[in-house]
């Protein structure tokens, strides 16, 4: 059987959709906290089961007989996350997983700015010792996060970022649900490591002409503010300190170029064209 932990979040339901036109019902797996969050599933075949990620019994429970595993990364921030990861390999592991997926960060690196980065090197080597076959997609950032970075700029095009020069291969997340999708249902994994790029590079100066472009947007620009502008604009909005330092250090990663590599992996695992950033925008007006 193949699973899916995270299965009702944004990638998990995504690469869902595509993974029950390709195996029969029977075969997934679907790891949630909330079974109702799935309901259009109910009925379907698959196994909806629950799990949380601090309760390790849960997760052994919710692995049994599983073959495959996509491991979405956790949506928690710092130690919890950290714990939570290496719950899922732990039990994984306890449960005779044979193959593993997961979806990793573009630059996993200790000297990384990104905080999830250190969350996903500490994955990554965990897999890497588990003694199951794995299969890794260090994903750049989704096409989907650009109006969360940019916000009101949707409306005017005017883009308030401390981001620097930085640029970004962004990708589409239905792209990459896709894509894991095959991976999933393919071939035996052969402990590798793919960066999942998109095929272009884009600063938030671009993102604002595009929209301008696309838009009409007169006055659509990028004014790079200091980051810390940008941290006291999160907290002002009702963040709490470790959320805006997240998202903070988001914004220094791009500024830091953490994001800017391009690969063809993606248009491989696809056999075609990725979606583009001006294809995903346009789409949006």
């Amino acid at each position: 059987m193949i699973a899916i932990t995270g299965a009702n979040g944004n990638l998990g339901k995504a690469t869902l959709a595509f993974l029950i036109k390709r195996t029969l019902p029977k075969n997934i797996v679907a790891i949630v906290r909330d079974v109702d969050k799935l309901s259009e599933y109910a009925g379907s075949g698959i196994h909806i089961r629950t799990a949380d990620y601090e309760d390790q019994e849960s997760l052994e429970k919710a692995l049994t007989g599983v073959d495959r595993l996509l491991q979405i990364s956790a949506s928690a921030t710092g130690v919890r996350a950290m714990a939570q990861e290496t719950r899922v390999v732990h039990a994984a592991v306890k449960c005779g997983v044979k193959e593993i997926a997961y979806t990793s960060t573009l630059f996993p690196h200790e000297s990384a700015h990104f905080q999830a980065a250190h969350i996903c090197r500490n994955t990554e080597e965990l897999i890497r010792q588990s003694g199951m076959r794995y299969v890794f997609f260090r994903n750049s950032m989704y096409h989907e996060t650009i109006p969360l970075f940019i916000g009101e700029a949707m409306g005017d095009g005017r883009i308030f970022y401390p981001s620097g020069i930085g640029r970004v291969s962004f990708a589409s997340r239905k792209d990459i649900a896709e894509a894991l999708c095959n991976v999933l249902t393919g071939p035996a994994f052969s402990n590798a490591t793919y960066d999942i790029t998109g095929s272009e590079t884009f600063s938030f100066a671009d993102i604002a002409l595009t929209l301008k472009d696309i838009a009409g947007f007169k006055e659509a620009a990028h004014t790079d503010i200091s980051p810390e502008d940008y941290r006291k604009g999160l907290l002002g909005f009702g963040l709490g300190d470790e959320e805006a330092g997240f998202y903070a250090s988001m914004a220094d990663s791009i500024r830091a170029g953490e994001f800017e590599k391009t690969h063809h992996s993606l248009e491989g695992f696809l056999g075609r064209k990725p979606l583009g950033v001006q294809e995903y925008l346009k789409a949006l007006f």
